[in-house]
């Protein structure tokens, strides 16, 4: 076992784990965060996607001991504290882009970590930003969208 300690939404946590344990199962199963999801396992689909002192990363392909010391942000931390839906979280509900809802924590962090590199994207560059998240629903429409959207509350909030 190793004794790691994690900034997690803000919150510092210890957690014992072993040495092959993944970020995805650290999350769920040991500090109880099960809004990231695990589909794949092979970090194709993008449903386990965190951020990782900001960056997305699929946390299927990350272990526990390798983010010891940095700070992870899940589905759970996007909402401010009181918890008002970050923009990013407003646009995916106004625009409808989610149906079943089991890609959408991963295309939230990942739609997160875009804006702030990219605050006014292009089609394409929404696209080429949502590409490694796969949506077994909603055709994609909604979700490109839903990118938009959360860029324009952003400009309309600076």
């Amino acid at each position: 076992m190793h004794e790691i300690t994690l900034t997690v939404n803000g919150v510092v946590q210890q957690v014992a784990v072993p040495g092959r344990r993944l970020l995805s199962d650290c999350l769920r199963h040991d500090l109880g965060l099960t809004g990231t999801h695990v589909g794949c396992e092979h970090g194709v689909c993008g449903c386990c996607t965190v951020l990782l002192d900001g960056e997305p990363v699929r946390s299927c392909l990350v272990f526990a001991v390798g983010a010891d010391g940095h700070e992870i942000t899940t589905v759970e931390g996007l909402a401010a504290p009181d918890g008002t839906l970050s923009p990013v979280q407003r646009a995916f509900a106004e625009c409808h882009g989610l149906q079943c809802g089991f890609c959408t924590p991963g295309f939230l962090c990942t739609v997160t970590a875009l804006l702030r590199q990219n605050p006014a994207p292009t089609e394409e560059e929404v696209l080429e930003g949502v590409s490694g998240n796969l949506c077994r629903c909603t055709g994609y429409q909604n979700i490109v969208k839903s990118v938009h959207r959360a860029a324009e509350i952003m400009a309309e909030d600076r």
